[in-house]
């Protein structure tokens, strides 16, 4: 059985809060003239009580955090998403579910540790949980490859989802990653082949599939255990078929202009909301996931057993119905005509209708 661990313990866990984004720099000032004045109170100013400086301080550090976190772009949001305190996969699986036992290896090459998958238990669903899985350090790096996983790795998870399909087991996906590995190993195990195969089985995989993005959702490396009945997002995760860096580079012949580039590639939870790519968005404290991990795990728990218990009470044949119509409707829109009563419409597109 997991224990959610304590937001200290957690903080001690993960070490110094050293990683500062460039918008979070207004929060830590604040954040550090509290902490000094409630370290060295003499200090203080004498036309005022420590009291009441402290109170003023606290009310201008919540107003700046409401103000900075309620209007973040899109580029802002990549960036949280890629925080390098933010909970990843095994996080979850040790906070938000009830049990998870890890199996290994994919009986054709070897066991990719970027791939974690196993048995779960969710508020009483028995489960089985797949997800991508980043290193906190340079060792685990190395060990999870940043998270982006071979073949090898996604031959893992089908087989894993196979056998979730012989016993009547839902499947649940936690997706963070920057993408599938890129190197000649994979080309030479042929990474193409093994997402491809991927896509094809879980359209007809006969169990309720739950995927979760909950940081990077980084091209075909995460569509590769993305294709579900519920495709469900944290609010500053983002999914994408390049990385915001990468289109710059193509567009704009300039990486710097990634801020630009996420902004039009409309790769955030609210955007892909409206596009109808994703079916919920799970919330995250005010600040992000980092500052509070047990309130985002406790959501996103919520969340999946909503879900799962949503699917489950489908039949079979309406489950394979809507999924198949969902996939369907992706990549398709409609343009409205303009009324013969609005000439201005009407002149934007030369007088055609």
């Amino acid at each position: 059985m997991s224990s959610a661990l304590p937001v200290c313990a957690w903080l001690a866990r993960l070490g110094p809060m050293k990683h500062v984004l460039d918008f979070e720099k207004p929060i830590v000032e604040l954040q550090h003239k509290l902490a000094e004045l409630r370290k060295h109170p003499e200090r203080h100013l004498p036309d005022l009580s420590i009291d009441e400086e402290i109170s003023l301080i606290e009310t201008k550090l919540q107003e700046t955090r409401r103000q900075v976190f309620s209007n973040l772009t899109a580029w802002q949001r990549v960036q949280l998403a890629r925080h390098p305190k933010r909970p990843y996969s095994m996080d979850y699986l040790r906070l938000a579910f009830d049990e998870f036992q890890e199996l290994h290896g994919d009986r054709l090459f070897s066991d990719d540790r970027a791939m974690v998958v196993g048995l779960a238990m969710i508020g009483g669903h028995r489960c089985v949980a797949i997800c991508t899985q980043k290193g906190r350090d340079t060792k685990e790096n190395i060990l999870r490859n940043f998270g982006s996983a071979h073949p090898e790795g996604y031959r893992k998870a089908l087989r894993i989802m196979r056998l979730a399909d012989k016993f009547s087991l839902p499947i649940i996906t936690l997706i963070d990653t920057a993408g599938a590995y890129p190197g000649i190993g994979a080309e030479e195990r042929h990474i193409a082949e093994a997402i491809a195969v991927n896509l094809r089985e879980m359209t007809l995989l006969r169990v309720p599939i739950i995927a979760a993005v909950i940081g990077e959702g980084g091209s075909g490396g995460a569509l590769g255990i993305g294709v579900a009945d519920k495709v469900l997002i944290m609010e500053n995760a983002y999914y994408s078929v390049i990385s915001p860096e990468g289109c710059a580079a193509i567009l704009w012949k300039d990486r710097a202009a990634a801020s630009k580039a996420a902004e039009a590639l409309k790769i955030t939870a609210n955007h892909l909301l409206e596009l109808g790519l994703v079916d919920d968005i799970v919330p995250e404290p005010l600040g992000g996931a980092h500052t509070d991990p047990e309130a985002t795990s406790s959501n996103l728990r919520e969340h999946l057993i909503n879900t799962l218990e949503e699917l489950e009470a489908l039949s079979l044949e309406e489950l394979l119905k809507r999924r198949y119509e969902k996939y369907r409707a992706h990549g398709q829109f409609s343009e409205g005509a303009a009324s013969a009563a609005d000439p201005e419409a009407l002149s934007a597109t030369n007088g055609r209708p």
